[in-house]
């Protein structure tokens, strides 16, 4: 192995990303080294490379970026107990405390004690070295590696450690609430996270499933995969999604879009007693409160990643077949490219960066 390898690092808030040569990490006693297979490029990175300075930033620049991260493990420190070399593996993102009792059960994106984290709210790729690299360190590796069965392609899997995990988490949290056949449930946007959403949801309920999207292509991508009514977000949409439920309005909707829009309808077509989610962080607010939009007992929450158990749940049901990622990869010198792709609205599903 050589000592050094190419990176994709944000040096610096206000300056875009680049590739340079970095040492190869080395492992300490709990945590493993693995050779980076797929790293996803998400559109959260995209915020952290147009941040203009450092007010308000969660952590220091001077990071790799990648934080959806599958490969194969080729060094463990001596205390790991789980993990050897060449296991394939998927990267949990969050890394929170490592001893509170959220992060203990493997709930690591809502720790208790943030601020003993090494990158409070982050993990790799997000505050501390990620997978936009040949090799990357994961801290506390029995806690934040998941195995992957044979037969998934590595490379492919890596956005399951977010995008499908995200998706995953918003959808069982609802589950209670589609067990009635009679049950709807309306996605809002179907990018890389609402598309695994309509997959979950057709895989595990028995509910008419509603897809709202902007763009006819993500509408026709909703309905390949198994979502009953393809509806885009007009003047008419209220309208068509209460006709579809006959005038009772959605159990749940869930909203990867977040913008004020959105939420609006998301508003008028949730039915009382209903789930109301926000996994979209576009700008938009619902607003709570008696003479508010919303109907009497609507739950409405916020997301963020999902658990250790619900991973391995996700890899389970890639292995099934349930869920798949429509996955356009490039090479790590491409990167800039891959991101530049995201931004323009050029990727219908997962970028992934092959290192």
């Amino acid at each position: 192995m050589s000592e050094t390898m190419t990176a994709y690092r944000l040096d610096a808030w206000g300056s875009p990303p680049r590739l340079t040569t970095v040492p190869i990490p080395r492992p300490g006693p709990r945590d493993a080294l693995i050779r980076v297979a797929g790293a996803g490029a998400c559109r959260s990175d995209l915020h952290l490379m147009h941040r203009s300075d450092a007010t308000g930033a969660p952590w220091p620049a001077g990071f790799v970026l990648g934080h959806e991260n599958a490969g194969w493990v080729v060094e463990v420190g001596g205390d790991v107990r789980d993990h050897a070399d060449g296991d394939a593996v998927i990267v949990m993102g969050a890394w929170g405390c490592g001893s509170c009792a959220r992060c203990v059960s493997g709930v690591d994106p809502y720790c208790d004690h943030p601020e003993r984290a090494a990158a409070p709210g982050g993990g790799g790729g997000l505050g501390l070295d990620g997978g936009m690299a040949e090799y990357m360190v994961v801290r506390d590796a029995d806690r934040h590696l998941v195995p992957l069965p044979s037969g998934l392609p590595v490379a492919e899997a890596a956005p399951l450690s977010d995008a499908a995990l995200t998706s995953y988490h918003a959808v069982r949290r609802s589950l209670p609430k589609l067990a009635d056949p009679d049950a709807t449930v309306t996605v809002v946007g179907i990018g890389g996270l609402g598309g695994f959403a309509v997959q979950a949801l057709k895989g595990l309920t028995q509910a008419t499933i509603v897809a709202v999207d902007v763009r006819p292509e993500s509408r026709e991508t909703a309905g390949r995969a198994g979502a009953h009514h393809l509806v885009a977000p007009d003047d008419t949409a209220a309208e068509k999604i209460r006709d579809i439920t006959s005038g009772r309005g959605s159990d749940v909707v869930l909203d990867f879009v977040g913008s004020p829009d959105s939420l609006d309808l998301a508003s008028s077509i949730v039915r009382p007693l209903g789930d109301l989610t926000v996994v979209g962080a576009a700008g938009g607010a619902a607003s709570v409160g008696f003479g508010q939009r919303l109907p009497n007992e609507v739950s409405v929450q916020t997301t963020y990643w999902g658990s250790r158990s619900e991973l391995a749940d996700v890899v389970d049901l890639a292995a099934r077949g349930v869920l798949s990622a429509d996955v356009t990869t490039y090479p790590l010198d491409a990167v800039a490219d891959a991101y530049r792709d995201l931004g323009d609205g050029r990727i219908n599903g997962r970028a992934v960066i092959l290192p």
